[in-house]
């Protein structure tokens, strides 16, 4: 029966990274379900939840992509994964949300917290200094979901708290 891991890599950023890890999986008859990459700083990472056919175990998948070029000095990880391997309804994204200025420490904290107060569920968020002609701006992007009565004020106060630090907001519908 074929049964679930979560793959996670951290390495250098190298170019053809992505498809190097992805390739050797498709060549296994590895089936990628949820995935995200991401560039940080001058690293990668790479997570996924991914379906392994029967014959196939854990260590096998760790020793080919340990024996990846593009994974030299990589730190490797495929385990067992237990919980479910699809989306509850929290974990789908309502909304999206971009808040952009001058970063400070307790940022992050204080705009996750007006998410929680409304019940929502952050399903995604990337954070990154950006360089624009005058100054560093720090952009977080988050993906949420949030309840449909509570999604207006949950948004107000995400913008109120972005606000009153200086900041800017926008959201949309996902």
């Amino acid at each position: 029966m074929a049964h679930d891991v979560r793959i996670v890599i951290s390495c250098p950023d190298r170019t053809g990274l992505l498809s190097a890890i992805t390739g050797r999986l498709f060549d296994m008859g590895v089936d990628i379900g949820d995935a995200s990459f991401a560039v940080l700083g001058e690293a990668a990472e790479f997570a996924t939840v991914a379906r392994l056919p029967d014959a196939l175990g854990a260590e096998e998948v760790l020793s080919a992509l340990t024996n990846l070029e593009e994974l030299d000095g990589a730190e490797i990880t495929v385990a067992p994964f237990t919980l479910g391997a699809t989306h509850s309804e929290s974990g789908r994204v309502t909304h999206r949300i971009e808040v952009r200025g001058t970063d400070r420490p307790g940022l992050v904290a204080r705009l996750t917290e007006a998410f929680s107060d409304y019940g929502a569920n952050i399903v995604r968020m990337d954070c990154e200094r950006v360089c624009g002609a005058s100054a560093e701006d720090y952009v977080i992007r988050i993906e949420a979901w949030i309840p449909e009565a509570r999604a207006e004020t949950c948004l107000a106060a995400v913008d109120n708290t972005a606000q009153s630090l200086g900041l800017s907001s926008r959201s949309e519908p996902a």
